[in-house]
């Protein structure tokens, strides 16, 4: 929500986690009405703490924990959650996506959009298509999504996009496939397009009936911002975005050891064998009287 509103608009802010809302609901529904769910037992929860691993939750309920760690620390876990677990899952996939809307913005002109995406059912359900087999997630979507708007393309094809691409990805569809089963992959699929082909119409004529252009408002509100603000912003991203960004890269680039060499080697190979075939002569050696 927070990378819509700062590369969209205020209505698309809004128009998105409720119609993601309202498709998920249908589809639970629709899943729920044609396959009974069976009774299943709870699994146990894990209350490991959260914090600094103080404690393993199995002998620390709950209500007890949480006298363990003042809310300024549980805050300050939160964070550095955020800024670090979490932002290292995204800053590749923002990234990605902020280069794609470069790509779209600078190469592609805008009577192509216009033209095939300006609005209607086919320009959705073209998007359908695109947003569907795609590997794509919610953090990349956004800024082509917003690059794709100013271009030209409807609101309402868009947010048919933002709800298609990250909900329909081939690892989406493998980890419900394992969990529901091929009925369910239909059932989610099925109800995912409906409501997204509704949800981009409705939205549409919200757009044409208050008269609002989404390519004029698009990343506009970010003028109310001062700009030392955005600046420094930008740059706190950036360096959030170095150190996973950097690791990934090096995991790409970096050759595997060979097989006969382990971290946990116990010699470096330059005197280690002589060393062990003495070993293995003193033990197989006779004692005297054998």
């Amino acid at each position: 929500m927070a990378v819509t509103y700062a590369l969209m608009d205020p209505v698309m802010t809004i128009a998105r986690p409720l119609a993601a809302m309202f498709s998920a609901i249908t589809a639970g529904i629709f899943q729920n009405l044609l396959e009974k769910p069976e009774d299943t037992e709870m699994k146990d929860i894990d209350n490991a703490c959260r914090v600094d691993g103080c404690c393993d939750g199995t002998d620390c309920p709950p209500e007890v924990h949480k006298n363990h760690h003042s809310l300024p620390e549980r805050l300050f876990a939160g964070l550095k959650y955020a800024v670090t677990d979490v932002w290292a899952d995204l800053a590749g996939w923002f990234m990605l996506g902020l280069l794609l809307a470069g790509i779209i913005t600078i190469l592609v002109p805008e009577s192509f959009f216009a033209e095939h995406l300006g609005g209607g059912l086919e320009s959705m359900l073209i998007m359908l298509a695109v947003g569907i087999p795609i590997y794509i997630c919610a953090s990349a979507s956004t800024p082509v999504a917003a690059a794709m708007v100013v271009k030209g393309v409807s609101p309402g094809a868009a947010l048919v996009f933002l709800l298609a691409g990250p909900a329909t990805n081939m690892a989406s569809l493998s980890v419900v496939t394992g969990i529901l089963g091929k009925r369910g992959v239909a059932v989610y699929l099925f109800s995912l397009a409906v409501c997204a082909l509704a949800c981009g119409l409705i939205l549409d004529m919200f757009y044409a009936g208050f008269g609002i252009s989404a390519a004029a408002m698009a990343g506009r509100h970010a003028e109310l911002v001062p700009a030392w603000t955005r600046y420094t912003g930008a740059v706190i991203v950036l360096l959030l975005s170095v150190p996973p960004l950097w690791g990934k890269i090096r995991k790409a680039f970096t050759k595997d050891a060979p097989e006969h060499l382990s971290a946990d080697s116990c010699c470096s190979g330059s005197g280690g064998h002589d060393e062990y075939k003495k070993q293995e002569e003193k033990t197989q050696k006779p004692e005297p009287g054998d």
